[in-house]
């Protein structure tokens, strides 16, 4: 191994050692604790916070090859009034990785099940970003009786009209999400969002060394979702309240994909944010959880007045 080799990865081991401090602190002050739940065949990594007793279940499920930690910022706003939930899926973050284990968006969306089934939570409002998105509304779909609402967020899960970056990327043999070095994950993760929060870049490169750690695990998991179970033909049997938030500039789910869930699924309202990218709860906490808080808040209100 080259010096350079050996001091890029020591620059990288501290930048992971910076950036697990960082969020560690924000989530002390937002009162996040980690807590690892049983769900079925695996023992899930979760932040839980906010009310207790009576107060309704809010449950938070990132992306493809994302984990709990893009949700802190969003999470915080919501634990004034809800019990919060903030989800590590199989293969992903501190749940871990196994090779045993199935990744489907229907598969992921039991795990999710059996988690609340172990916290006793009967119903809950699920939010759900870009693969997190696609199990939301899957569980919507098959199970509306432990929904509350659905919030999908820049979902995957449907053909969009018109293709995003990456989809012309997947034509042409290339998946941005799997990075054999940091150039390559500086240019993907230059298509997550289009105003990224403001990262030290050490910690920045060890997220990218973990990209780089967990390719081969990562497109076995973009094996078992993508292009599985879609949901086209069955947007119309969505009878959960449901929200569809989108970036405009989302490069790598177009924004084309937004309308057609909304027209899809009866009653559903849409949200379109002119200045964000693929992950709007990251790039704009503060407003986006606002508009999520509207919608479920009027969802409650609808469910108790029938």
């Amino acid at each position: 191994m080259s010096l350079f080799n050996t001091l890029a990865r020591v620059y990288a081991a501290l930048g992971q050692v910076a950036y697990e401090a960082t969020v560690g602190l924000e989530c002390a002050l937002y009162g996040l604790r980690k807590r690892r739940v049983d769900a079925g065949d695996v023992q899930m990594m979760t932040y839980q916070g906010g009310q207790s007793g009576s107060a309704e279940t809010v449950v938070m499920v990132h992306g493809y090859s994302a984990d709990k930690v893009v949700w802190v910022r969003f999470a915080k706003h919501f634990t004034h009034r809800y019990r919060v939930v903030v989800v590590d899926l199989a293969g992903h973050g501190e749940t871990g990785y196994d090779p045993r284990h199935n990744h489907s968006a229907a598969t992921q969306g039991q795990r999710v099940l059996r988690l609340l089934d172990t916290l006793g939570v009967r119903q809950a409002h699920i939010v759900g970003n870009s693969m997190g998105g696609f199990i939301a509304a899957r569980l919507a779909h098959d199970h509306p009786d432990r929904c509350l609402s659905a919030t999908l967020i820049d979902a995957a899960g449907i053909e969009s009209p018109e293709p995003s970056d990456m989809q012309r990327l997947l034509a042409s043999g290339t998946n941005p999400f799997l990075v054999g070095n940091q150039r390559e994950f500086r240019r993907f993760y230059g298509m997550t969002m289009k105003r990224p929060p403001w990262m030290p870049g050490m910690a920045l490169a060890a997220i990218g060394q973990r990209y780089i750690a967990q390719r081969a695990q990562l497109a076995h998991i973009f094996k078992d979702f993508f292009g599985v179970g879609p949901l086209d033909e069955q947007l119309a049997d969505i009878r959960v309240p449901t929200l569809v938030l989108w970036g405009r500039h989302d490069q790598l789910l177009h924004v084309s994909a937004a309308a057609r869930w909304a027209q899809g699924i009866p009653g559903a309202q849409l949200v379109v944010y002119d200045d964000l990218g693929h992950m709007p709860m990251l790039e704009a906490p503060a407003r986006s959880a606002r508009d999520v808080l509207a919608f479920i808040g009027a969802a409650t209100a609808t469910t108790r007045g029938r």
